[in-house]
């Protein structure tokens, strides 16, 4: 009878997770001895249980060899720029960009709060952590920029302010003006006023010298001094 397809999830259960683990972990370890005898090859393996406790396996039991081994090709592929002439290239590039997109589209689904029931504990608070983090960047930058605007807005007002007063005293100023030409309008010139004077005056000694003439010549004596408010002073 052929056995289903198994899905890979995370196991809830505490004990079953921990029978899992073990059994796993002795395959690993059996196939990892099997491969270095079989083929000959260099094998190190390393796994930690949740609780911290490590369990290895190494070719020769010389864990530091294999390490040391494993830095040398890390750098040494580093330093080395990838072929792009080849095919065989484009497919590996290709391959990696496709697993790094497929883990961003993850991570950003997750971040939105979907497909978060395969998470475990840990990867939740990282994620928590990881909002956390944005929304005080978040609020710090909004932050920021209220402040900038209010700043910008209290320099408009006090321009607004200095340029409204400026205004006003020059209508000011003007009106003044105004009022001073109305004034001066009004007002006849000083010379006519005298000439004015004068004239009346000369008249009323006309009407008194005919009225003598007429009437008795003993009676009244001719005005021979006439006081008239000229520029200067008395006339």
């Amino acid at each position: 009878m052929v056995r289903g397809k198994v899905e890979l999830k995370r196991i809830e259960n505490k004990v079953n997770q921990q029978v899992t683990f073990s059994k796993r972990r002795t395959g690993l370890l059996k196939k990892a001895h099997e491969i270095s005898v079989l083929c000959d090859a260099d094998v190190g393996l390393m796994i930690f249980s949740t609780k911290g406790k490590l369990s290895e396996y190494a070719t020769d039991s010389c864990m530091e060899r294999i390490l040391d081994r494993y830095e040398r090709c890390s750098s040494a592929d580093e330093r080395k720029p990838p072929d792009l002439q080849s095919p065989g290239s484009w497919n590996v590039e290709l391959g990696k960009l496709k697993t790094r997109l497929e883990v961003l589209q993850k991570n950003h689904r997750n971040l939105s709060g979907d497909n978060l029931e395969c998470l475990s504990m840990k990867e939740l608070q990282n994620f928590e952590h990881q909002l956390d983090a944005s929304l005080k960047k978040l609020r710090s930058q909004k932050n920021h920029l209220m402040n900038e605007s209010i700043s910008m807005m209290h320099k408009k007002d006090k321009a607004l302010q200095e340029q409204n007063n400026l205004l006003s005293a020059k209508m000011k100023e003007k009106e003044k003006e105004k009022e001073k030409e109305k004034a001066k309008e009004s007002t006849p010139p000083f010379e006519a006023q005298n000439h004015y004077r004068i004239t009346l005056c000369l008249d009323s000694l006309n009407t008194s010298e005919s009225y003598e003439n007429e009437g008795d010549v003993g009676q009244s004596e001719p005005c021979h001094h006439i006081h008239m408010q000229g520029q200067n002073g008395q006339i």
